[in-house]
């Protein structure tokens, strides 16, 4: 088998119900932005007001990072302003997919909105398509549709085998958040 180095813009997802996925794509976006790559996070459930560690990091980065989410979705008080919310930082994400300088574009738990029905599947398909053709994208979130699972270059499935919350351990610091 031969391989090239040739850049190739990949679509990369992280699904499933184990910890680790948003932690992996980070890992991407801080190697890329290690090796002078400009790199860009869109959060689509994460509340916009929210200190998050890893927001932290990524502004002492000087990386951007655009939330635009209602916060947790089982505690959301009006799940239509939730969709809006992710619709509209979905519209910001396809511009900057299509026409931005980013070589790499994390949608972080960007499966929900398609999950719940927010956000057609086909038509982010369609954007992912009409990308350049260097540009990366990472996906993340649990439930990724088979169609998106079907036109990635690269999927991980993160598979909970134990997890702290089992023994009432609650979210922790630099772990969760």
């Amino acid at each position: 088998m031969t391989t090239t180095r040739e850049r190739h813009g990949l679509l990369i997802v992280n699904t499933g119900d184990g910890k680790g996925k948003t932690t992996a794509a980070l890992g991407i976006l801080t190697r890329a932005w290690g090796r002078g790559m400009k790199v860009q996070v869109f959060q689509f459930i994460k509340q916009s007001t929210g200190n998050w560690g890893e927001v932290r990091a990524l502004k002492k980065m000087e990386i951007p990072v655009t939330t635009m989410g209602g916060g947790f979705t089982w505690l959301s008080k009006d799940l239509n302003h939730d969709a809006d919310l992710a619709r509209a930082c979905w519209q910001e994400a396809a511009k900057a997919i299509l026409e931005g300088d980013a070589e790499i574009i994390l949608l972080y738990e960007f499966t929900y909105p398609m999950h719940f029905g927010w956000i057609p599947v086909e038509e982010v398909l369609d954007v992912l398509r009409r990308r350049p053709a260097n540009r990366h994208v990472i996906i993340t979130g649990r439930n990724a549709p088979p169609e998106l699972i079907e036109a990635a270059d690269l999927v991980t499935e993160m598979t909970k085998i134990k997890h702290p919350y089992d023994n009432n351990i609650g979210a922790q610091p630099g772990i969760e958040f």
